[in-house]
């Protein structure tokens, strides 16, 4: 998909990881945008640190450091079967446009290429208009509309890449 950039390393949360803090203020602040714009508003506000952890134990959770040691993005990944979902994807707000997100992509399609898995698959708002774009140039096209229970409306879109 693509190179890494210089001085980002990328790859699964060690066993000992215990930042779990540093990674709730990453992801409120890379989902803050979203604030006011998606309804319903985002799981995360309802998570805390405690939660996150939970979801690691359950899921392959993949950091992104630069060069200083520092945490400037996350994804989430969980096997369905026929694809490995991507959840919770976030880059440092201010690292955004440094290819951080297309390396944490690359990464999961290295761990979804390792499980046998055909393809990726993530979910993202319908108000988020700026991350379908973003999404359809790394390959990935809408598969599907789902509403979060009690609406009657669509309120995600499903996006998937087949890896060939």
């Amino acid at each position: 998909m693509t190179d890494t950039p210089p001085g980002l390393a990328v790859a699964p949360a060690p066993p000992d990881f215990a930042e779990w803090e540093a990674l709730l203020a990453l992801l409120r602040r890379a989902f803050a945008y979203m604030e006011g714009r998606v309804d319903p508003p985002s799981s995360l506000t309802r998570m805390d640190a405690a939660a996150l952890r939970d979801k690691a134990g359950a899921e392959a959770l993949l950091l992104a450091h630069d060069a200083a040691g520092g945490l400037v993005g996350c994804l989430f990944a969980a096997d369905r079967g026929n694809a490995l979902h991507i959840g919770k994807l976030a880059v440092e707000p201010a690292r955004q446009g440094e290819r951080i997100g297309a390396a944490l992509m690359a990464a999961a399609e290295a761990l979804a290429r390792g499980r046998g898995l055909p393809a990726l698959e993530l979910e993202t708002r319908v108000e988020l208009t700026g991350n379908h774009r973003a999404f359809a140039r790394m390959g990935f096209e809408t598969v599907g509309e789902s509403a979060h229970a009690g609406y009657d409306r669509p309120t995600s879109f499903t996006f998937r890449r087949a890896l060939d």
